[in-house]
């Protein structure tokens, strides 16, 4: 007779195992993604056939063709291949600083009332006043270099992680805090091992909504100028009334943004398996 261990070693040899590796190889083409490709595909469909009917007129609004065309001319004029990673850098510095300082005071103002009661107040005036209306005042500030770029990315940034991560900590269930205290933790253990991991799918929420609001100032800080980036193009193709190289680098920033949520997805998946 076979004893109670391997009867165990053999029920778990018969059980499916599923690598991890075998996933994210079958994931692209998973049913899931297929029906969240639909409805760009067939956005994209009825873009070419309102434009290949004469619905759409050209003039106004160029055809998927067209607009291909002229984003290979830039490509091959280098032209794309310089402001793609320029307007990166930009939109990834001003995230790094607004992700960093949101971060900062959403844990402090949600672990002390002192700090709270000193900062919040200020956080949430600011947050009611829309970044775009900094513009002028940041301006004469900053002046038009890259600084003034950077300044307005950071702080439409901040915001979205600090909400988020101040509500994540806020909201962490007092019994697991007590929990650790039974146990002797300290005051830092608990908020390393236990109130930070408890906040971080709201800390990652604030962040992923960052993302896509660093693209949004983005677009707005590269209308100032801007000698490089999509946002230049943008400009040199306005004064040429080049439609569709307009539509063309508005179709770049619909690009980034959904390479952003994927990439933040991929991240949420490997920080929260257990969701």
């Amino acid at each position: 007779m076979m004893s109670s261990a391997q009867v165990v070693g053999t029920t778990l040899e018969r059980l499916p195992v599923s690598s991890e590796g075998a996933e994210s190889r079958v994931r692209w083409y998973s049913p899931r993604n297929v029906i969240r490709a639909l409805l760009p595909l067939a956005a994209l469909l009825s873009w070419h056939v309102l434009s290949s009917t004469g619905v759409i007129q050209p003039q106004y609004f160029p055809s998927p063709v067209t607009v291909f065309e002229a984003l290979v001319e830039l490509g091959r004029s280098g032209e794309l291949g310089q402001a793609v990673p320029a307007s990166l850098a930009r939109a990834g510095t001003g995230l790094a600083i607004g992700i960093a300082i949101g971060i900062v005071f959403g844990v402090l103002n949600g672990l002390s009332r002192g700090f709270e009661e000193v900062f919040d107040s200020s956080f949430q005036i600011v947050r009611q006043v829309p970044f775009i209306a900094m513009v002028p005042l940041f301006i004469i500030w900053f002046g038009i270099d890259e600084s003034f770029k950077i300044v307005i990315i950071t702080l439409a940034c901040i915001f979205p992680v600090y909400i988020n991560t101040y509500s994540g900590v806020r909201n962490v269930d007092p019994k697991l805090v007590e929990t650790g205290r039974v146990f002797g933790l300290s005051r830092f253990q608990s908020v390393r091992q236990i109130i930070l991991p408890a906040a971080l799918p709201a800390v990652l929420v604030g962040v992923r909504y960052s993302m896509g609001v660093s693209l949004l100032a983005l677009i707005v800080a590269e209308q100032v100028n801007t000698e490089n980036g999509i946002g230049h193009i943008i400009f040199v193709a306005t004064g040429a009334l080049r439609i569709d190289i307009i539509t063309g680098a508005i179709l770049i920033y619909a690009v980034l943004g959904v390479l952003v949520d994927i990439t933040m997805r991929f991240f949420e998946r490997r920080l929260l398996p257990w969701k």
